[in-house]
């Protein structure tokens, strides 16, 4: 065997490389099992202090939050010894487990080109652009070309003469698409800006994901495609994870308006609706009636009187009503059913104002007066929407536009309920200017965003800002001193200050009901900056860590019972020999491991499999290799030179076997996603140790046997003639096979054309749960 010596230096040194790899994993896996422990004492004595029993929901909450605050404790601490490495470093060192085997989060985000294309047109109304946005959606159902090229199909088809400048040259845009820059080159420029959207929107996520603090997360974007997977391992709370990733930050400031100008435009939109809803109670014999919503809303904006004695009507209501609105509100099962009642007996109904209670206080007498501020009403979460309906409807839209103007005025809600139950949320008046309705001051000046504490000590988050901001918000401050300023995050309003002087310096505050964990997510979401396009969640699987626990013990079994069946199998058929076959396949499921956490690659159920499979494929080799060496000792050759030959006669079709295997492990891996990705990685590593390990490994240690004149046997009693005169006469009997196979096939064609294939939800999309009860369930 020529370069022996080199081939021993080789092994050695990977043996080393793979303990040093995998002694990560031993030295964490103490510290964790440590924290369980503490864990467990600490639930122990808190269930024994409070001497009442607790679900196991609770202690299962309450054990995760012990161990991790222990794992917290811990993470500068030096775990391993010689080189001084700390808990949170050999974290990052060991070995991946997939989300199916340690449970976590998967999920996959799509950028929405369709909403980026809208962006860059300003959202315009023209007809022929609105058009063909909802085209291009459509065709993306059935084609396999990308938005931006079904956009430019769809202009073509509607009016191939539109001049798409004429929509994307802009006031916001005009610096990126020039005026007279053909079709062509508009599509070009969104195709450009559409992919860097893409690139940013995994960068950001990527920042995000970074700031939670999770443990070995991934964040790879699909190839050629407006899809990001996200995997995050060892995730307890999905509905946070999810607000993080799919909030676009975007990150306003807005003038406000005062209650005291709007309540009276809240009055007339709910008196209109107050009129509405009482023709609607008529007879529709009395058809006179109607014309009475007609003339309202057609009522000119000189007509003041009217509308002064319609606002009196309301206040005059209101406040007679207005002080049992909240309980109303806050129990609508019995206030429905009154409501509704009321209305069918009078014309006193107030729909707005039973679902929006007014910003009112009362003084010492009793009296109501407007709450001075930009808040203008409460709502419950429930009725928000029902809010929102009757401020987005055209009367609503008729007394605004005759009352502050088209496009003055938004309603937005605040980010939480206000009050103490967490029921009610606040609904602000923004007031609107500019021709493109945009905020006078965005998010894209802040530099960075930090957690501090109010003089209360309450959480609150601090924005500080380069100095292009800080001159528009000092502008902004000195323009609104003695009003509000609202701050708004993804068109909801977190806090809106009163402005006591103007604020220089680029230091602003965002102040609210924060948790400490909300304000810290608040401002790591601003620190990684907006979405350019929003990303939306199309496909998620989340895994308990139960059921990991689970699909550990699983594997392990399977593959600890593959294994001992095939060291046994090769002890048996191979005697001597197959002790050897088995030092290198032990060796094999060593390396490979060692390899896995050295490259940093995730083990996966999947993957596991893929062990397996390599664990056959390792004796497969050794199996041919000790087949040549019988034929060769057979054929009255000395035993060392059959152990050569042998060698040197089968690597051809080790080789073969071995590298087309490789090649679709190669594939998969390059296109494979998930658990298809975790399957090639295994199956590669483990095609590649096992060829190192069936070839050279053996050899070295049959050749330190005969070094040291060891027998060596490579069969036994039982096996020496096994199959040796075995005779099939396939080449005889092909007519009978081939019918056979005939009949095979066409039973599978016909199966196929009659049932088809049972699709899982990978290719029809919906929900897949898993669910473990601890107790049978009928």
């Amino acid at each position: 065997m020529q370069n022996k010596g080199a081939i021993w230096l080789f092994t050695i040194l990977l043996v080393v490389a793979c303990l040093y790899e995998m002694s990560f994993s031993f030295f964490t896996g103490g510290v964790e099992a440590e924290a369980k422990v503490v864990a467990t004492q600490k639930l122990d004595s808190l269930i024994a202090e409070s001497g009442e029993e607790m679900d196991l929901g609770t202690q299962d909450s309450l054990f995760q939050s012990f161990e991790a605050d222990y794992l917290v404790t811990q993470a500068n601490v030096e775990v391993v010894p010689f080189i001084g490495t700390t808990y949170k470093r050999a974290k990052e060192k060991e070995i991946n487990l997939g989300l199916d085997l340690q449970g976590g989060m998967h999920v996959t985000m799509e950028v929405s080109v369709p909403a980026l294309v809208r962006a860059l047109g300003s959202n315009s109304a023209n007809p022929t652009f609105q058009k063909a946005l909802r085209m291009a959606e459509e065709k993306m159902v059935s084609s396999q070309d990308d938005y931006v090229t079904l956009f430019g199909q769809s202009i073509i088809e509607i009016d191939p003469d539109f001049k798409l400048a004429a929509v994307f040259h802009n006031m916001n845009n005009k610096e990126k698409f020039p005026r007279d820059a053909d079709n062509a080159a508009i599509i070009q420029i969104i195709r450009l800006e559409a992919e860097d959207a893409v690139k940013r929107t995994e960068q950001v996520l990527r920042k995000r994901i970074d700031n939670l603090g999770v443990v070995q997360p991934k964040i790879q974007r699909l190839t050629t495609s407006d899809r990001i997977v996200v995997e995050l391992p060892g995730i307890k709370d999905p509905k946070r994870v999810r607000k993080i990733l799919q909030g676009t930050a975007k990150l306003e400031f807005w003038e406000t308006y005062d209650n005291n100008d709007i309540y009276e435009l809240l009055g007339e939109i709910n008196q209109i609706l107050k009129v509405k809803d009482s023709i609607a109670n008529l007879s529709k014999k009395d058809t006179s009636a109607l014309a009475v919503l007609d003339d309202f809303e057609q009522l000119p904006a000189e007509e003041e009187d009217t509308e002064e004695v319609l606002a009196e009507e309301v206040v005059e209501n209101d406040s007679n009503a207005t002080g049992n609105l909240f309980s109303d509100l806050a129990n609508p099962s019995d206030s429905t059913s009154d409501s509704t009642s009321n209305l069918a007996a009078s014309n006193v109904s107030n729909p707005l104002f039973e679902v929006l209670v007014p910003a009112l206080n009362s003084d010492e007498n009793g009296q109501l007066f407007k709450v001075q501020g930009p808040v203008v009403g409460y709502a419950t979460v429930n009725n928000m929407k029902q809010v929102d309906a009757f401020l987005a409807g055209s009367e609503a839209k008729a007394i605004i536009q005759r009352t502050v103007g088209r496009g003055k005025i938004k309603f937005l809600w605040s980010s939480q309920a206000f009050d103490d139950n967490n029921q009610f949320y606040q609904l602000y008046a923004i007031k609107v200017g500019g021709r493109n309705a945009e905020a006078p001051m965005e998010g894209d000046a802040v530099t960075n965003a930090r957690v501090d504490t109010d003089p209360l000590g309450n959480p609150e988050v601090t924005l500080l800002m380069n100095s292009t901001g800080a001159k528009e918000w000092a502008d902004l401050t000195a323009k609104n001193v003695g009003q509000n300023v609202a701050i708004v995050l993804d068109d909801f309003v977190y806090s809106a200050p009163t402005v006591q002087t103007e604020i220089k310096g680029g230091r602003s505050s965002i102040s609210g009901r924060f948790s400490p964990e909300e304000a810290e997510d608040l401002a790591n979401v601003l620190k990684a900056g907006k979405l350019p396009a929003p990303a939306n969640i199309i496909e998620e699987a989340i895994v308990g860590p139960s059921l990991g626990q689970e699909a550990i013990s699983s594997g392990l079994r399977s593959f600890i019972l593959a294994l001992i069946i095939i060291l046994a199998y090769m002890i048996f058929y191979y005697n001597r020999a197959g002790i050897v076959a088995d030092i290198a396949l032990l060796a094999n499921v060593f390396f490979v491991f060692g390899v896995l956490t050295a490259l940093g690659a995730t083990l996966t159920l999947p993957g596991i499999a893929g062990i397996v499979l390599t664990i056959g494929m390792s004796v497969d080799a050794n199996v041919l290799i000790y087949e040549r060496i019988r034929e060769e000792l057979a054929a009255g050759k000395g035993l060392k030179t059959a152990i050569s030959d042998g060698y040197a006669n089968a690597r051809s079709s080790i080789l073969d076997a071995n590298i087309t295997t490789l090649l679709t492990g190669i594939i998969l891996g390059v296109f494979g996603t998930g658990p298809i990705k975790g399957f090639a990685t295994t199956l590669i590593i483990g095609i590649l140790t096992s060829l190192f390990s069936a070839i050279f490994i053996t050899r070295l240690i049959f050749e330190w046997q005969m070094s040291r004149n060891q027998k060596i046997n490579f069969s036994t009693k039982l096996t020496q003639g096994a199959f040796k005169n075995l005779n099939i006469a396939f080449i005889p009997r092909r007519r009978i096979f081939y019918v056979i196979s005939s009949l095979v096939v066409l039973a599978g064609i016909a199966s196929y054309a009659t049932r088809g294939l049972n699709y899982g939800v990978d290719f029809t999309g919906g929900r897949s749960y898993v669910v473990r009860f601890d107790e049978a369930a009928d």
